[in-house]
C-alpha cells in the first residue's frame, strides 16, 4: 500500500491518548506497550488478538523509525492514539520534518539484512498510512487499523 502525504479524514476522535516518549529504544518499547494497552482497553479485545498484534507491530515500526531517522538530541517523540468510528489511528511525531518518507515503501534488503523492512510491514498491516509535515519542526507518520466494533465509551 502506498503512503499518503496528509492525514485525510481524521475526523473527531471518540477518544484520544497522547504521550511524549524519549527517543531511545526504551521509549520505542514503551510506545508499543502503551499502544496495545490503550487499544485493548478501548476495543475490549484480548492482548493476543490479531488486531492487538497489528497495533503492536505498527507502533513498534513507527517508533523505531522515529528514534532511528527522526531523532534530534534532546527531543522526544510523541505517540498519539485516536479512536475513530471503526478505526484506531496511530501517530508518531518526530523532530525531523526534512526527512520525509519515500513515495513508496523501499524494496527490502537482501535475506541477510537486519533492517529496511519496517515500512513494508506498516504498508502490509495498516489499512491506510502516510506522513504529514504540520509545522517547521515536526513530522507525523500515521497508520490506521480497523477495530471492527469498539465498545461504547462511558
Amino acid at each position: 500500500m502506498e503512503p499518503q502525504t496528509d492525514i485525510p479524514g481524521a475526523g473527531t476522535p471518540r477518544a484520544e491518548s497522547r504521550v511524549l516518549l524519549s527517543s531511545t529504544p526504551r521509549g520505542a518499547r514503551l510506545a508499543r506497550a502503551l499502544a496495545v494497552q490503550q487499544f485493548t482497553e478501548w476495543c475490549a479485545c484480548p492482548y493476543d488478538s490479531d488486531e492487538a498484534r497489528t497495533v503492536a507491530l505498527i507502533t513498534a515500526e513507527l517508533a523505531a523509525n522515529a528514534i532511528t531517522h527522526g531523532r534530534l538530541p534532546g527531543r522526544d517523540f510523541r505517540l498519539t492514539l485516536r479512536l475513530l468510528a471503526e478505526t484506531v489511528r496511530i501517530e508518531v511525531t518526530d523532530a525531523r520534518p526534512e526527512r520525509l518518507l519515500p513515495a513508496t515503501a523501499p524494496a527490502p534488503g537482501g535475506p541477510g539484512a537486519v533492517s529496511g523492512r519496517g515500512l513494508l510491514l506498516v504498508g502490509a498491516y495498516a489499512d491506510r498510512w502516510g506522513c504529514a509535515v504540520r509545522d517547521a519542526y515536526t513530522k507525523c507518520v500515521w497508520a490506521e487499523v480497523r477495530t471492527g466494533h469498539p465498545r461504547p465509551l462511558t
